[in-house]
């Protein structure tokens, strides 16, 4: 197995842990999304049929053959202790404050410790893994950003993993924590961010570019608006009023184009559905500020009645013009006819010889095919 050169860069591995722990504040609904994915498919993944990537070892709770329990915290025990290596870190569901409680107690834990049988918390474990990690991930909102549990007013004090461990937090590998957002995840934009680190990790890619999120790029660099087949209503100032509707929902709720999101365009199975394409409005879920700044989610948008104001003459102007071209454009052409003339302007008669000879008019064509015949 190949390893680190010592500055951080990885010089190619042939085998990597995977280990997942969702024992933040979470519904483990990003788990639940991932089997979905089939671009790459997990199962790909696992048994080597994706050229290219190293052999992968996920331990994850909801997908482990074991019964849990000792079995199932093998690899995390041994990470912990330094034998396990290289392996991801992947954190789903958002960080508790632990400091803030007085007096014994804990928001989330993750086994128990095996000298005293006191649980051990999720901070415990982010504390020992993080630093030994190849890299770290996040799987959705809740670990990116902290999520619906890190609302105004929550007694768990919940933050993101960078806001825990630091944002400026640094893997074995080089590498900030990589933020994978969405409530839950998109499965595809898991998977490709996933296989991007594990080529990473087999050295024949370069790192991930991210945004100032943390976010992939490539993936987050657009808004849902950018991407929404409904965005040309938009455009036009044409509003939805109801949720049965076709046209731009921004005046009913939708926050599309301010939100950093691919699903209008990636679909969301095989493809198919996300928010807006099957008339759900955008709540901004892959968002740091979600759920407080969307929030009351079915409101219209901070803004949106002063830009669907000024976008309505505007629009209007438009939609009169691209009209009045519709009509224009949308009838037979007049040389579409059964009649005895060729009245589409080609002359079947005209020849060039060396120099343009002189084209015949529709009466001289007239003219020589009555002499034919």
């Amino acid at each position: 197995m190949s390893g680190d050169n010592g500055t951080g860069e990885a010089t190619g591995f042939d085998e990597i842990d995977i280990l997942w722990i969702s024992e933040g504040m979470s519904c483990d609904g990003d788990t639940v999304s991932l089997t979905a994915a089939d671009r790459p498919a997990l199962e790909d993944v696992l048994l080597g049929l994706v050229p290219g990537l190293p052999k992968v070892n996920l331990h994850n709770k909801v997908l482990s053959p074991t019964l849990g329990g000792e079995e199932f915290l093998a690899p995390f025990r041994a990470a912990v202790r330094g034998e396990l290596e290289p392996f991801v870190l992947v954190i789903e569901g958002s960080v508790p404050n632990q400091n803030i409680i007085e007096g014994d107690g804990y928001w989330t834990s993750f086994g128990n410790d095996p000298e005293t049988g006191e649980p051990l918390t999720l901070n415990w474990w982010i504390d020992r893994l993080a630093p030994k990690a190849w890299a770290v991930m996040t799987a959705g909102t809740c670990a990116a950003y902290g999520g619906i549990h890190a609302m105004a007013g929550n007694p768990t004090g919940c933050m993101g993993l960078a806001d825990y461990l630091g944002w400026d937090f640094r893997s074995r590998a080089g590498l900030p924590v990589v933020n994978v957002p969405g409530c839950p995840i998109q499965p595809e934009n898991f998977m490709e961010t996933l296989g991007w680190m594990l080529q990473h990790a087999a050295g024949t890619a370069p790192a991930p570019p991210l945004d100032h999120m943390l976010r992939p790029q490539w993936l987050f660099g657009r808004t849902v608006h950018e991407g929404c087949d409904r965005a040309a209503y938009y455009e036009q100032g044409d509003f939805a009023m109801d949720y049965n509707s076709p046209k731009c929902q921004v005046k009913i709720g939708c926050w599309g184009p301010v939100v950093n999101c691919d699903v209008p365009k990636r679909g969301w199975m095989a493809g198919v559905g996300g928010c807006p394409n099957v008339g759900g409005i955008c709540i901004g879920c892959t968002m740091p500020g979600f759920p407080d700044a969307f929030m009351p989610f079915m409101d219209e948008p901070t803004g949106g009645a002063l830009s669907a104001t000024l976008i309505k003459p505007y629009g209007a102007l438009v939609r009169r013009l691209r009209g009045i071209t519709n009509t224009a454009v949308n009838r037979e052409p007049k040389w579409h006819h059964n009649g005895p003339d060729l009245t589409s302007g080609y002359d079947p008669t005209w020849r060039s010889r060396g120099t343009h000879a002189p084209r015949k008019t529709r009466a001289t064509t007239r003219t020589k095919r009555r002499e034919l015949t």
